[in-house]
């Protein structure tokens, strides 16, 4: 669910000691409503010196359209060329979809050999199949500089008569005024552009939901790699049709601090596991449904498609990579173990005795968590037992429980 927020602006725009707009602005200058929206958006963002986002960001804050990120050059996500544009082209025909996609780092001679800019979003305008040939057509937002290479408009070779009446474009034309608008074909986009950003309508999901939490910084260790004890969890309980379904999760993190959108320093993810909806407290186990890939957007989406009708129950698991915050902790119980104390496993009887031994007293019945950290190089594992209670507890009580396998 998104609501709507009014924004309220006056009518002023910067300008040059000249007159000239230094701001976004429609080339028929009797529109007005594209410097508008982005005074807004900048205003919600912190000011004109936003320290600058991506088109899926941006899109998801006007529209609400629900973010996706596609790496075309990533080692942690598997890319298709052939599915991926076989979904984008059946997808963006529908009007399912909105599309852009962005350039990645290069140097300043290749960007001036192909005609690209940089680390800069591209508007998918249309998309194309042809005798084989695939073909999307790019604007610059800036409405100039436009792709040097193959089927470009100064492309002599490449064009056929044919397909220049099927994409309905005139290169000679073209050549007279440069409107940053030009075709590409699919294999270049993937070899010259670095990621594909999707904005999905919501209209294509009858069912929905949001929460709004939050995530206290003091909680848990830094890095969650040995545990997720700390790590908000989320029971997600699906009752599916025969037919199977698709269900879409989408995390956001709010962002109220220009600085934070300028570093972008938080890597966000969110992982599924198949457990009854039960807590999950170690990373691995049971292994994950589904893997998250931590990236350093506000947005990240999980895909989940249900085969088989019935009831599909999930634990869904916030993660970030190395929070910055100091840690505290409630109860904290120092010693050593080593030497003497370091007594082994059960196996050894005579020295097991010998292991550091903590007593608590509980004033009352409830949920307890207890962590056991080490270094890495070394399996631990410890066990809880009742030394008494007061009261006779029942066949129900606590009386022992192992943290299970050494690890």
């Amino acid at each position: 669910m998104y609501l709507w927020h009014p924004v309220i602006i006056d009518d002023y725009l910067p300008v040059d000691r000249n007159g000239e707009l230094l701001c976004s602005y429609s080339s028929n200058r009797n529109e007005l409503w594209v410097s508008l929206i982005e005074k807004a958006y900048m205003k919600v963002m912190g000011g004109y010196d936003f320290p600058g986002s991506n088109s899926n960001i941006d899109l998801h804050a006007l529209t609400g359209w629900i973010p996706e990120r596609i790496a075309m050059h990533s080692d942690n996500q598997a890319f298709s060329k052939d599915d991926t544009f076989r979904m984008l082209y059946q997808r963006f025909h529908k009007g399912h979809v909105l599309i852009t996609t962005a350039t990645g780092v290069m140097t300043e001679e290749e960007g001036d050999r192909w005609g690209l800019v940089p680390t800069h979003a591209y508007a998918v305008l249309d998309i194309r199949e042809y005798k084989g040939k695939r073909f999307l057509q790019l604007k610059n937002p800036w409405s100039h500089l436009r792709w040097k290479g193959r089927f470009s408009e100064r492309d002599e070779k490449s064009w056929t008569p044919e397909l220049l009446k099927y994409l309905n474009f005139d290169p000679k034309t073209a050549q007279k005024f440069d409107n940053g608008v030009f075709w590409i074909t699919w294999e270049d986009l993937c070899q010259y552009y670095d990621v594909i950003y999707l904005s999905w309508s919501p209209a294509l999901f009858k069912e929905s939901s949001c929460i709004h939490s939050s995530w206290d910084g003091k909680q848990g260790p830094v890095k969650d790699v040995y545990s997720l004890a700390n790590n908000p969890q989320f029971r997600l309980e699906v009752q599916c049709p025969q037919g199977g379904a698709a269900v879409w999760v989408l995390l956001t993190r709010h962002i109220t601090d220009k600085d934070d959108f300028a570093q972008n320093r938080e890597f966000i993810t969110l992982v599924v596991y198949k457990t009854d909806g039960k807590k999950v407290y170690y990373p691995t186990e049971p292994p994950p449904y589904i893997d998250g890939i931590r990236i350093n957007s506000p947005h990240y989406l999980t895909k989940m498609k249900l085969t088989g009708g019935g009831t599909h129950t999930f634990t869904l698991v916030v993660s970030q990579y190395e929070k910055q915050n100091t840690i505290n902790y409630t109860l904290r119980l120092n010693g050593q173990w080593k030497g003497a104390s370091a007594g082994g496993c059960g196996n050894y009887k005579e020295s097991y005795k010998h292991n550091p031994i903590y007593q608590f007293n509980l004033e009352k019945a409830g949920p307890l968590l207890i962590e056991l950290r080490g270094s890495r190089q070394y399996s631990v594992g410890f066990e809880v037992l009742t030394v008494s209670t007061v009261g006779d507890p029942g066949p129900a009580g606590f009386q022992r429980k192992s943290s299970g396998d050494y690890r």
